[in-house]
C-alpha cells in the first residue's frame, strides 16, 4: 500500500435503515477504482449502522470492491427480520416479559429484541481478517463509537496499528481493543428500542448519543483529509396549521433520534470549518507551530427527503411493527422520521443505494479531486 494514503478518513454517522444511502456513495467512490485496489480510506470510524458499514469495509480491506458489494448484497436483501424480532408471536412474548417485569435471558430493557441482528453479523463479518490487512498495511484502523451508561462517556474502541495511541478528553475516549461483535451491537443499541451491551464492567449503547465531537477519533489517528456521509436530509416545510397543533409522541421520538444521529455532527463540521478558516489566516511558516492542523473534508448528504421515501414504503413493515408504531402515532402519512430508521425491508433500502450512488455520481468531479485522481 501506498503509505501517503493514510492520511484519509471516511467517517460514517448512524441511522437505522437510513445507513443504506451510505451502501450507494461507497458503490459510486469503488466504480472510480480499479477492481482489485485496497480501499482509499485506511482510517474507518462509524456509528451505529455506520459502525456496522466501516467494519464490513474493514474486513475486506485488501479489496475496496468486494467490501463495497458485500455491504450492497446485504442492505439490497434486507429484511426487518433480520434485525429485530418482527413477528406477531416473537414481539408478544417479548412484551409480556416486560410486562412483567422478567428480562429475557438476563437481556436488559428494550422495545425491540435484536437477537437477530447478532446472527447476521456472525454469519457475514469475518472479524479475524482485521490484524491481517492491519499487518498488510490495507488498513490503518477501525473505530466504533459507543456510549458508556455507567460513569457517562463516549468511547471510541479501536483496532489498529501499534503506532496508534489512547486519548483523553472531557467525556470522551479512545481505546484499543480488539473488535467484536459485542461492540458493533453496543454501538447500534439505539436507547430504549435496542438493548444496552455489556463490555468488560460496563454497559453501552448507541454511540451517538454521548458523541460531543463526532470527527474527533478519525483525527487522533491520523486522518487530514475526511470523507463524511451524513444522513441528515431536506424535509418539506410544514403547513401553518401544521405546526400550531402540540407535536406527538412519535413527532418527539423522531425529533430525539434527529438530534441524536445529526446535530452533534453538523456542529462538529461547522465547528472544523471555523477552525480551518483561521489557520488559513496564519503564515504558513508558522503554522506548523501551531497545535491544531487544517482538516480537509467533503460532506455527502441525501438530496432527497428520507423520511419521505420511508412513507412509501410503510406497507412494507411488518403487520406487527406496523400495529406497534401505530400506538405512538406512527402511520403512512405521519410526520415522523422514527419509521425510516426502524425500515429495514428491501425495496426501502435499494432505494437508498440508489440515491447515495446518484448523488455521489453527481459530485465526481469533486470526489475524483478529493483523492486526487
Amino acid at each position: 500500500m501506498d503509505g501517503a494514503h493514510s492520511e484519509y478518513g471516511l467517517q460514517l454517522s448512524g441511522g437505522g435503515g437510513r445507513a443504506a444511502y451510505q451502501v450507494g456513495v461507497l458503490k459510486a467512490i469503488a466504480s472510480f477504482y480499479p477492481r482489485n485496489h485496497g480501499l482509499p480510506f485506511p482510517i474507518l470510524c462509524g456509528t451505529s449502522a455506520g459502525a456496522i458499514n466501516v467494519t464490513t469495509l474493514a474486513c475486506f480491506a485488501s479489496c475496496f470492491h468486494l467490501g463495497v458489494r458485500k455491504l450492497e448484497w446485504v442492505w439490497q436483501n434486507f429484511s426487518t427480520q433480520q434485525v429485530y424480532r418482527a413477528d406477531a408471536g416473537g414481539m408478544l412474548s417479548h412484551f409480556g416479559h416486560l410486562a412483567l417485569g422478567r428480562r429475557l435471558a438476563g437481556r436488559p430493557p428494550s422495545l425491540l429484541d435484536n437477537r437477530p441482528l447478532r446472527g447476521l453479523l456472525e454469519q457475514v463479518l469475518p472479524l479475524e481478517r482485521l490484524d491481517r490487512h492491519i499487518d498488510q498495511g490495507y488498513l490503518r484502523a477501525v473505530t466504533l463509537s459507543v456510549s458508556r451508561y455507567h460513569q457517562p462517556c463516549s468511547v471510541n474502541f479501536y483496532q489498529g496499528n501499534d503506532s496508534l495511541l489512547p486519548w483523553q478528553r472531557f467525556r470522551r475516549r479512545g481505546e484499543p481493543a480488539r473488535l467484536t461483535i459485542d461492540h458493533l451491537l453496543a454501538s447500534s443499541a439505539i436507547p430504549l428500542i435496542f438493548p444496552s451491551v455489556r463490555l468488560g464492567d460496563d454497559h453501552y449503547g448507541d454511540g451517538s448519543v454521548l458523541q460531543l465531537s463526532p470527527l474527533s477519533p478519525p483525527i487522533h489517528l491520523g486522518a487530514s483529509r475526511l470523507l463524511v456521509v451524513n444522513l441528515d436530509s431536506p424535509h418539506r416545510t410544514q403547513p401553518v396549521a401544521t405546526r400550531h397543533k402540540a407535536p406527538a409522541t412519535s413527532d418527539i421520538a423522531g425529533h430525539l433520534l434527529d438530534t441524536v444521529f445529526s446535530d452533534t455532527l453538523n456542529s462538529d463540521l461547522e465547528r472544523l470549518e471555523r477552525i480551518n478558516r483561521s489557520l488559513a489566516l496564519i503564515p504558513l511558516p508558522e503554522r506548523d507551530n501551531q497545535p491544531l492542523r487544517t482538516i480537509e473534508t467533503l460532506v455527502l448528504k441525501p438530496s432527497q427527503d428520507l423520511d419521505e421515501i420511508a412513507r412509501r414504503h410503510y406497507h412494507r413493515l411488518p403487520l406487527a411493527v406496523r400495529l406497534l408504531l401505530r400506538t405512538i402515532g406512527v402511520r403512512k402519512d405521519s410526520e415522523s422520521s422514527l419509521m425510516s430508521y426502524l425500515m429495514f425491508e428491501a425495496p426501502y433500502c435499494r432505494e437508498l443505494i440508489e440515491l447515495g450512488y446518484q448523488d455521489a455520481l453527481a459530485r465526481k468531479g469533486e470526489l475524483k479531486h478529493f483523492f486526487r485522481l
